[in-house]
């Protein structure tokens, strides 16, 4: 299904896949993507974006790694598994694809002390010295000093999962890494971290590998998809990061429009209830043919819903209109009633894969 902006601002689904990166087939409009960063403005259902996004990439036998940042243990409340340590965990089976085979979501809680730790041991070789800084509390001291050090370290490890290499033995290599990231007010800020380092150092191991993970940001293997809902203030700030992003030189992915409200009356209706003409009668009438007890306080009542509903419904197109002059790829993900459990996540999966995302 193609974004379900209305009118004259929907697209078809190859207009979205001609402003996404070379992608067709079963890969879905970001094929030649590996690296999905996933962010919004906090309360858009970034993380549940995040989570659908890996379960509809984990089709046709591929592995996915769903990873997060900020510490909250999101990824272990949503799909009722035990918190995470820093380690990658095989969580849930992913969509099955037309061949009828599924691949496998992993995920992995990164904290910057382990990715420090795991740093050292793998490019330094320092294993009973680095776990000696840690119990001095050494690292705790470095990443709390210099907030950007840990942004240095939470991507550096992103970086390692989504380039595989002989250094990390036996180490599961991904077709996919989706990253739950900061939201929208940060977002910039924690991937251009290593450009700066990269200023800083002008040589050397700490350069090098600040100059490689920027490479990777900036290529078209990565993209970074925005999470909004139909609201002024997301869809505000949905727009700054866009040109944030843009301006630091950072791949902008999608547009995912999340927790969209089904249409329940067509735009006649609509039409009569912002206006307040709506013919009580017959609404006193169905709620009797349909053998419903009311009074006049019930009708009322109804009427009044009915104008909430048909004033923000007016509001949602406004803002929708706005998401389609963003000039990205759009998604829309509907309101859940049941509310995001397992299986509310393979239905939104499944609602991205049907749209192209995936």
């Amino acid at each position: 299904m193609a974004s379900r902006a209305q009118g004259s601002t929907s697209r078809t689904p190859d207009s979205r896949r001609a402003e996404s990166p070379a992608g067709s087939g079963d890969d879905g409009d970001w094929g030649g993507v590996r690296l999905h960063v996933v962010t919004g403005k906090g309360g858009t259902g970034k993380s549940t974006v995040a989570a659908a996004l890996a379960l509809a990439l984990a089709s046709h036998g591929r592995r996915v790694l769903l990873c997060e940042v900020e510490g909250r243990q999101g990824i272990a409340r949503m799909f009722d598994v035990d918190p995470l340590p820093y380690a990658e965990r095989r969580i849930a089976t992913g969509l099955a694809g037309p061949d009828g085979r599924a691949g496998a979501v992993h995920a992995l809680h990164i904290d910057a002390e382990s990715a420090l730790m795991d740093y050292l041991a793998m490019y330094y070789k320092l294993g009973r010295a680095g776990r000696a800084l840690d119990r001095f509390g050494v690292v705790e001291f470095a990443t709390t000093i210099a907030p950007g050090v840990r942004d240095v370290l939470l991507t550096g490890k992103v970086y390692e999962a989504v380039n595989r290499n002989s250094r990390n033995r036996g180490a599961v290599r991904y077709d996919a890494v989706v990253l739950d990231a900061p939201p929208t007010g940060r977002i910039v800020q924690f991937l251009d971290v290593n450009a700066e380092v990269a200023v800083l150092a002008r040589m050397g191991p700490i350069k090098h590998q600040s100059d490689a993970v920027m490479e990777l940001l900036r290529s078209p293997q990565t993209a970074v998809h925005l999470v909004t809902l139909l609201e002024e203030m997301p869809v505000q700030e949905t727009a700054d990061a866009i040109e944030e992003l843009q301006a630091a030189d950072l791949t902008v992915g999608a547009v995912v429009v999340n927790q969209v409200r089904p249409d329940e009356l067509d735009d006649e209706s609509l039409a009569a209830a912002r206006s307040g003409g709506l013919d009580s009668d017959r609404i006193a009438a169905d709620l009797t043919a349909a053998g419903l007890e009311h009074g006049e306080t019930l009708v009322t009542d109804l009427l009044h819903e009915a104008h909430d509903h048909a004033e923000r419904r007016a509001v949602e197109d406004e803002q929708r209109l706005r998401v389609a002059g963003l000039g990205r790829p759009t998604y829309e993900l509907p309101r859940l009633a049941t509310g995001i459990d397992l299986g509310g996540l393979y239905e939104l999966a499944a609602r991205l894969r049907e749209e192209g995302m995936a």
